[in-house]
């Protein structure tokens, strides 16, 4: 389904602000898996998904995605086949427009339209339902401007956007981090719940330790533009919260150790 093959990226390379963000990254995910990416800050999590939506080029490597070798495409054109939610909950979406007119957008996504896409009765009354869907009492409200809403309420929106076409690969970067703890456990469950209903392929980057371990079918951990850890099946299913953040304490002290025996190295044949 998505297939990523030794990738590489390096941002402002040959300059003291070098950073070597992905590394020979290998990450396959089969058809209608939900796979979350977990690291701490700089580990290469979000950037390998600006990899995927194709935010910037590659210095090496490959990525497939349904068939499709995209490792060249512009990002307005892997759109067609990509569904995305940002951190922000105010990204993706035009406040000033109704809810109405921004689902819309949505469904013509990758469609040739002009900004007077109109929104006639019988497509109101399709959006009404699906709005209706999240629980949020939004079905009443489809003239409001989208700006007027919650963090909340607008993530949820743009989930539904974001997976009304069914792409191919949804990605979810950092999607409930902004929300206060009731929105967030709200939007995590009709993030399972659209997933889910819609057997839909998806790849998540979250610091929620527990949605981690509650949402998906496979945690990847990343360490410094590197997989460094791949639970899957039976481990998946065993691991808990506890043991991803046993390794990543391993992984902290064992830079620390590695830095250190540099050190003395270095000290010992100055």
């Amino acid at each position: 389904m998505l297939e990523i093959t030794h990738i590489s990226k390096t941002f402002f390379p040959n300059t003291p602000n070098e950073v070597n963000a992905l590394k020979n990254v290998n990450l396959t995910l089969e058809k209608e898996t939900f796979t979350a990416v977990i690291g701490t800050n700089g580990s290469g999590k979000s950037t390998l998904l600006n990899a995927v939506a194709g935010t910037f080029g590659l210095d090496a490597g490959q990525i497939r995605l349904a068939g499709s070798d995209i490792t060249g495409w512009p990002e307005y054109k892997r759109a067609k086949l990509i569904g995305r939610v940002f951190q922000n909950p105010f990204a993706g979406t035009a406040a000033e427009m109704s809810i109405a007119e921004n689902v819309v957008l949505a469904i013509h996504r990758g469609q040739r339209r002009s900004l007077r896409t109109a929104v006639t009765r019988s497509l109101r009354e399709e959006v009404a339902d699906r709005v209706c869907s999240l629980k949020m009492g939004l079905e009443d409200r489809l003239d409001n401007p989208i700006g007027t809403l919650s963090g909340g309420q607008r993530q949820a929106l743009t989930l539904l956007m974001a997976t009304w076409r069914k792409p191919e690969l949804l990605l979810l970067d950092e999607h409930t981090a902004a929300l206060d703890p009731k929105s967030a456990a709200k939007v995590a469950e009709l993030t399972r719940d659209i997933i889910k209903q819609d057997k839909l392929t998806a790849l998540m980057v979250t610091h929620s330790m527990q949605q981690a371990v509650d949402l998906p079918d496979r945690i990847v951990m990343m360490h410094k533009g590197q997989i460094i850890r791949d639970f899957q099946g039976n481990d998946k299913r065993r691991v808990r919260i506890p043991d991803l953040l046993g390794t990543f304490d391993r992984v902290q002290k064992k830079d620390l150790f590695d830095e250190s025996v540099a050190e003395l190295l270095y000290g010992a044949y100055a």
